[in-house]
């Protein structure tokens, strides 16, 4: 049967109902235990009160079989005509896959030892009027499932475990810093001026105010201003967003966490960053040991380390190369870069590492200072941030450095940076706090208006002037983080409702 003329049958049961003033989408349901909890809690003849989907139905005669569902498994329920009568009993014949119903009954194991719901009342709490998706794993279609994720959690059971983990993982996430005394903190989402990372901004207008915003890149700046105000270890988990490319690594809007604690460095970020993520990993995991993409994963400390600087230099580069020869240095390895600005070029060489962070995470330390305008330089090199990215699985999931506290530095870094990207008239690809290197920087598609030219942030340099203590700032990229736990290829994969073109409806 075809699903239109399937959904056209729905429809005419649900007039009936109607016609029999039955209401088919019915009111609270006193459901209180999940029916996983059901199961482990099973004792025979324990009268219980629960609902779900319909997701199998099979019998003859009057004896008919149902699996019932909700998040966190199944549990089969009986209805007996000659227990519940004759009426009941078709009312539920007429019941669709997909239905929402509510049972009150007792527990019994069948001859087969399947615990199962016999049932004494039948409540339809809502009809589905489009039937599911065949056999609980028909969903194939990957758009489909991305579109529709609600399908997509119905059909396949794999795909809910993996959301099911991810929160777990923020959960792990914020145990491990709130244990090591951070406080969680939340920041503007709206910003007036983009800073805090590098990227092309998604552009609003408020209009009691009169005034364009951004959506934030990063909530770096604010964090800061907190460090200011004396909160001396404070973490957020925050959605972020860059107006930019989309791909298996990269979706315009994503999470992240940063870090921030003060009189600590880039070596303390180090240390709390491997805590982390060894600790998300046992207890998603039970190891630190475990197969993603065919590859497997290790990571038992310590972590490799490669210097940045290092391996430009024996490359024949310095931060004073000029940029055609930086250019030729990435060609002859492999990467073909074009009309990107100094910047960027930089930003490309990073893919060097990549390959070496397959099976152990990578820390990759020592950046120029150049791409890092918010970085502390090392005091032994001025040209050298104390900074570190790291590597795990080929990707780069987090960024971290000792932060920069020196007003007048700091400003003077902004200037020049700014000073690049009028001058180049492209987006310069300087930080990248979350870990989150997009793909394809590029000019901007039209010229900047007046707001955008002022890039400088004067109220987070003012706030410095009042003097902000050394820290340490990390951030990790959470969605990168649980494709690699959660063995995903794609950030879309971990993402509930991921950015995608939008859908040709015909009518």
């Amino acid at each position: 049967m075809e699903r239109q003329e399937q959904s056209e049958i729905r429809y005419e049961k649900l007039q009936a109902l109607k016609r029999q003033n039955i209401y088919p989408y019915g009111a609270a349901f006193p459901k209180a235990e999940s029916l996983q909890q059901l199961v482990a809690h099973f004792s025979e003849g324990l009268s219980v009160t629960t609902a779900g989907r319909l997701s199998a139905k099979r019998g003859h005669g009057g004896l008919s079989f149902a699996d019932l569902r909700d998040a966190s498994g199944k549990i089969q329920i009986c209805l007996k005509q000659e227990r519940v009568g004759a009426e009941p009993y078709q009312f539920f014949e007429n019941l669709d896959l997909g239905d929402f119903v509510g049972v009150e009954g007792a527990l019994f194991k069948t001859k087969t030892e399947e615990i199962t719901i016999q049932v004494s009342r039948l409540t339809l709490l809502a009809k589905a009027l489009r039937p599911l998706p065949e056999k609980w794993h028909g969903l194939k279609d990957v758009e489909v499932r991305y579109r529709r994720r609600y399908l997509d959690f119905i059909a396949n059971e794999p795909v809910r475990r993996v959301f099911l983990q991810r929160s777990r993982l923020l959960s792990c996430l914020r145990a491990s810093l709130e244990r090591h005394g951070f406080l969680e903190v939340e920041t503007p989402m709206m910003h007036p001026i983009p800073g805090g990372a590098a990227g092309e901004p998604f552009v609003t207008h408020h209009n009691a105010l009169d005034v364009e915003l951004y959506l934030r890149l990063a909530p770096e700046l604010y964090l800061k201003q907190l460090l200011v105000a004396g909160l001396e270890r404070i973490y957020e988990l925050n959605r972020s967003f860059r107006n930019e490319g989309l791909s298996t690594q990269h979706n315009p809007e994503f999470t992240m966490l940063e870090v921030y604690a003060a009189y600590q460095d880039c070596a303390s970020m180090m240390n709390l960053v491997q805590e982390l993520i060894c600790d998300a990993a046992r207890n998603l995991l039970g190891s630190l040991q475990w197969e993603y993409q065919g590859k497997m994963i290790d990571l038992t400390p310590p972590w490799d380390r490669v210097s940045f600087a290092q391996t430009m230099a024996d490359m024949g580069l310095t931060p004073q190369t000029p940029l055609e020869s930086m250019q030729q240095a990435l060609q002859k390895k492999g990467v073909q870069v074009k009309g990107l600005s100094r910047s960027q070029m930089v930003r490309l060489i990073e893919q060097l590492f990549e390959p070496k962070a397959k099976s152990k995470p990578l820390f990759v330390t020592d950046y120029w200072t150049e791409i890092s305008p918010l970085a502390k330089s090392k005091p032994d090199d001025f040209s050298i941030a104390d900074r570190f990215e790291l590597f795990i699985g080929g990707m780069e999931v987090a960024n971290a450095y000792s932060e920069l506290n020196d007003p007048i530095e700091q400003r003077r870094r902004f200037e020049a940076q700014l000073q690049e990207r009028s001058g180049l008239g492209a987006e310069g690809c300087f930080e990248k706090r979350s870990g989150l290197r997009v793909g394809g920087c590029r000019p901007p598609r039209t010229p900047s208006p007046e707001p955008r030219a002022k890039m400088i942030d004067e109220g987070f340099v003012e706030a410095l002037e009042y003097g902000m203590p050394p820290a340490g700032g990390l951030g990790v990229g959470v969605d990168r983080l649980a494709m690699l736990l959660l063995n995903q290829p794609s950030i879309k994969d971990v993402i509930l409702f991921p950015l995608l073109k939008p859908e040709s409806r015909h009518t």
